[in-house]
Parts: C-alpha cells; sequence; structure tokens
C-alpha cells in the first residue's frame, strides 16, 4: 500500500490476518467475507455491477463519517465501477440507531442514496425528529418509513453489520474494506482509489 494511505489510515488490519485465521475457521472465514461484501440486504451505492466492492461501515453521528460523505461520492463518480456496500453500524447512541433504521427502511422506498446523503449532509445531531424531517424533505413516505423501521428484520441488518465490524477487529467509523485489507479513517478520494486499485490487482 501507498506510503501515504497508510500514513492516514490510523488503523489497519488485513481481513485474512493471522489473527483472525486463530480465531476462526476457513469456512467462518468465508461466511465473515460473505457478509461483509455479499449481503443480499445491505445497501448498495455506486454500480450495482461494479468490477470491484468497496465496503463502508459508518454511523450517521460520526463526524469523520460526515466528512468522508462528500469525498466517497466524488469517488464513486470519478469510478462508475465499484460498487459501495454501507453496513449501519450506529454506535454513537439511540439517535444513530433511529437513523441507520430509518435508512435501511428508505431503502425498501427505493430511497436509500438519497436519504444517506442527505443524512451525512445535515446539521446537528441525527435522532428521531429530525432524521424524520429529513425523510420529508427527501420525499420518503413517512408514516410507511416509521412501519419498516419498527420491523425486526431491520433490526437484525443492524445487529449482523455491527458483529460483522466487531469480528473483522474495525476500530471504529468510518472504515473501509476492500479486498483483504481494512482501512479505519476518512479518506479522500485519491486514497480510496488507490485502496480499491489494490484490491483490483488482487483480483487479477
Amino acid at each position: 500500500m501507498h506510503r501515504r494511505l497508510a500514513a492516514i489510515a490510523t488503523a489497519l488490519t488485513l481481513i485474512l490476518s493471522p489473527a483472525l485465521a486463530q480465531d476462526f475457521t476457513e469456512a467462518q472465514i468465508a461466511e465473515i467475507k460473505k457478509g461483509v461484501f455479499n449481503d443480499p440486504d445491505a445497501p448498495v451505492m455506486g454500480n450495482p455491477k461494479g468490477d470491484v466492492t468497496l465496503v463502508e461501515f459508518s454511523d450517521y453521528n460520526c463526524g469523520f463519517c460526515r466528512k468522508a460523505a462528500p469525498d466517497v461520492a466524488a469517488f464513486l463518480k470519478s469510478d462508475p465501477n465499484v460498487k459501495l456496500v454501507v453496513h449501519e453500524i450506529p454506535i454513537f447512541g439511540e439517535g444513530s440507531r433511529e437513523a441507520a433504521m430509518a435508512a435501511l427502511a428508505a431503502q425498501r422506498q427505493g430511497k436509500y442514496p438519497e436519504f444517506h446523503s442527505a443524512l451525512m449532509a445535515m446539521k446537528g445531531r441525527a435522532e428521531k425528529a429530525s432524521v424524520l424531517r429529513v425523510a420529508r424533505q427527501v420525499g420518503l413516505d413517512v408514516d410507511r418509513l416509521e412501519r419498516d423501521m419498527a420491523d425486526p428484520a431491520i433490526t437484525a441488518q443492524i445487529e449482523q453489520s455491527l458483529l460483522l465490524a466487531d469480528q473483522i477487529g474495525l476500530a471504529g467509523t468510518p472504515s473501509f474494506v476492500a479486498g483483504d485489507r481494512a482501512v479505519f479513517g476518512a479518506l479522500p478520494p485519491e486514497d480510496l482509489a488507490e485502496l480499491v486499485a489494490e484490491a483490483r490487482a488482487q483480483k487479477k
């Protein structure tokens, strides 16, 4: 990995690190990787049929996640062959959980990308009232949204993402994963490009 990217990454782990190999069987590691990259219920942005998958673990009350959001959007625009999988891991309190539940519920109305971007761009703390206000602004059916937020499947999705983050040893949010590498911290577009380029090279 480029020295500059390594310096920005305040924590760095390999999904297939020796430490992880000691804790899990090969079959379990394969299942973890499947959950990280190919969870059919996880929201997808960018190109769903992209040739490489970038994964982001994020929280709507995470200041660095909000800082990273425009750079992630710029990177996806610059590389139309990237599939971005988002795992909602609300670690900053109840407001974060409400926002994550609403975001996953918005996916059922086909508005996850717009809502995700709007939540990341909002002023002030994400909590239920502010989250629903943003939902109205992006044209979501708020009554349906609240009903869907109460679906146990939404809670199960969040718990699964939190478990995955723990299993691969993520240090916090935002964390980005591509190939066999996970990087903690807000990354500018050029560093996201390096991470993805490394993953592409691994596939060849």
